[in-house]
């Protein structure tokens, strides 16, 4: 007879391909029913935060709901950072795990539900008799709200027969919002007739645009008003046409493409947040910019937004090619030299202290990594490194895993979700040396899961830089921000993979051979780059500006 860890898990796999966690004793007999009873697939971590952080890129590379799961206590605090990152991120997660029996909790239970709650994830606990029901509630809820959703299975019900498992209903989910109150339509007329007027119109899209499946509209709304168009760092390869766009805005940028952005006499905004690192702290756009932000969001997020728009990028950027109608753009865009603005400094090779230049290395790198690519962010100051040198097809080919939350160390298992979501991509892990020990337990699972696929990129300095950037510049004491230097190579080697130092730019050969491998012989491919803590990123430096 199928026990209430059976409901869950069977309900649940209507749902979700994959299943990321941790085993214990409070999920145990869900794992149990997972791989017996259902056709999703479970994808053992070595850390919970790292189940976590799996399921999440997982969702990020593929737009499928994710799950995870881990067991009550310890494992369940465990998850807590990585789950705040998801919330912050707005990821539609599901994370089973195991919770106190309903007697009341052991010495070593903790009030799951209101640690949860402390980092903005709401939790549904099963019972006896509504485990299905509950379980697709959950999922209602993270995939509305798009945020991670916790079902927890307290301890003493977790393998008591339940009887057959019930057929459910289907989640339901709200419409895309569309504008259509008579306010809303005088609005975007409003907005059409300034894109119609404007000599130097620009459309800025982020990762909202993306989730909206806006990039048609966009790409229809740039040619009937000859904007150029930029990106967040999380919107990327939205536009089709990239001999218009800028790429990257904000910090990421290049100071040729934050140039051309603040020439702009009107700039709409579409899903994107417009936060201090797009708006590079309030220099994104001049002051007689007439800035249009378009959102789902209840207000305008930043203060320079002149007027707001309240509905899905894809709907909003349609009417908007509608009201237009046969209008044939500026002329702005063909006249200005869009690749100037993507030409970046590639640095000195070897720098002054004998270390390598870290724009040198991004900038063979890139060259080097192949077409078919997802690029997978921890967090730290390198982050500015392949941001700025290695483009990706499309928003769903960079994650960055811990920006939102501004966490480190949930590198390594970023790649066994991204992998699995993308059987037939290279995996490219960027990661630092601080981050890159806070998460070695899932260098492991890296390995394991990308194989030949997976590519990780050390950027080693020996130091948390963005401290020693910020902090030392302040004249406080460094010691606390150095790291003795670790041979990530070496621990590379441990678990499987090929581990190779790079001190000069020719030692990345190694990376040019390994590309040239038939993917099933070879095996993943850790670079650890010596690198110089002398060079700091730009969007860093825009950061010490501010706090100087």
């Amino acid at each position: 007879m199928p026990h209430v860890s059976a409901h869950v898990a069977i309900t649940l796999a209507r749902h979700v391909d994959h299943v990321f966690g941790v085993m214990g004793n409070g999920n145990a007999w869900f794992l149990d029913a997972l791989e017996r009873q259902t056709s999703a697939t479970f994808t053992a971590l070595r850390h919970e935060a790292g189940a976590v952080v799996a399921a999440d890129t997982h969702h990020r590379a593929s737009g499928r709901l994710a799950a995870a799961t881990t067991t009550y206590g310890a494992g369940f605090t465990n998850t807590l950072t990585a789950l705040a990152e998801a919330v912050q991120a707005h990821v539609p997660l599901i994370l089973v795990v195991g919770d106190e029996p309903t007697s009341g909790p052991r010495p070593w239970d903790v009030d799951q539900i209101a640690l949860a709650s402390a980092v903005g994830a709401r939790t549904y606990t099963v019972g006896h008799a509504d485990a299905a029901a509950t379980t697709v509630i959950a999922v209602e809820h993270a995939l509305t709200y798009r945020v991670p959703t916790v079902l927890a299975i307290p301890y003493d019900v977790a393998r008591r027969e339940a009887g057959s498992v019930p057929e459910t209903l289907d989640p339901r989910l709200p419409a895309p919002l569309s504008p259509t109150s008579p306010y809303d339509l005088g609005a975007i007329s409003a907005v059409a007739r300034k894109l119609a007027a404007a000599e130097r119109p620009l459309l800025l899209a982020g990762r909202g645009a993306w989730l909206a499946g806006a990039g048609p509209a966009l790409g229809a709304l740039a040619d009937a008003t000859g904007a150029i168009t930029a990106s967040t760092a999380l919107g990327r390869g939205l536009f089709p046409r990239s001999e218009y766009d800028l790429g990257v805005t904000g910090g990421f940028g290049t100071d040729q493409a934050a140039e051309l952005i603040r020439q702009a006499d009107v700039a709409v905004v579409f899903g994107a947040s417009l936060n201090q690192f797009t708006m590079r702290f309030g220099e994104t756009f001049a002051p007689g910019t007439e800035v249009v932000q378009v959102d789902i969001a209840p207000a305008a997020t930043h203060p320079h937004v002149g007027r707001y728009l309240r509905g899905d990028a894809a709907h909003v950027a349609a009417a908007l090619v509608a009201e237009l109608g046969s209008n044939t753009g500026s002329g702005w865009r063909e006249s200005i030299d869009i690749g100037a603005a993507h030409v970046r400094d590639t640095g000195d090779g070897v720098c002054a202290d004998g270390l390598l230049d870290p724009r040198t290395a991004a900038a063979r790198i890139g060259e080097l990594l192949p077409d078919d690519r997802v690029v997978v962010s921890d967090g730290g100051h390198f982050i500015g490194w392949a941001n700025m040198y290695w483009p990706v097809a499309s928003p769903d080919r960079m994650i960055m895993v811990g920006t939102a939350y501004q966490s480190i160390g949930l590198g390594f298992p970023s790649v066994p979700g991204a992998a699995l979501a993308r059987p037939e991509s290279t995996i490219v892990l960027t990661t630092g040396d601080g981050g890159g020990l806070m998460a070695l337990a899932d260098l492991e699972s890296a390995v394991r899961v990308a194989a030949g696929r997976g590519l990780a990129v050390v950027w080693n300095d020996h130091a948390y830089s963005a401290e020693v950037n910020v902090y030392g510049a302040q004249g406080l004491a460094e010691g606390p921000m150095l790291i003795p230097e670790a041979n990530f190579a070496e621990l590379a080697g441990a678990v499987g993979a090929r581990g190779v130092v790079v001190r000069t730019p020719d030692d990345l050969d190694a990376l040019a051979h390994w590309i040239t491998e038939p993917v099933d012989e070879r095996p993943f491919l850790l670079l650890d780059l010596r690198i110089s803590g002398t060079v700091v990123a730009p969007y860093q430096q825009e950061i010490l500006r501010v706090n100087s």
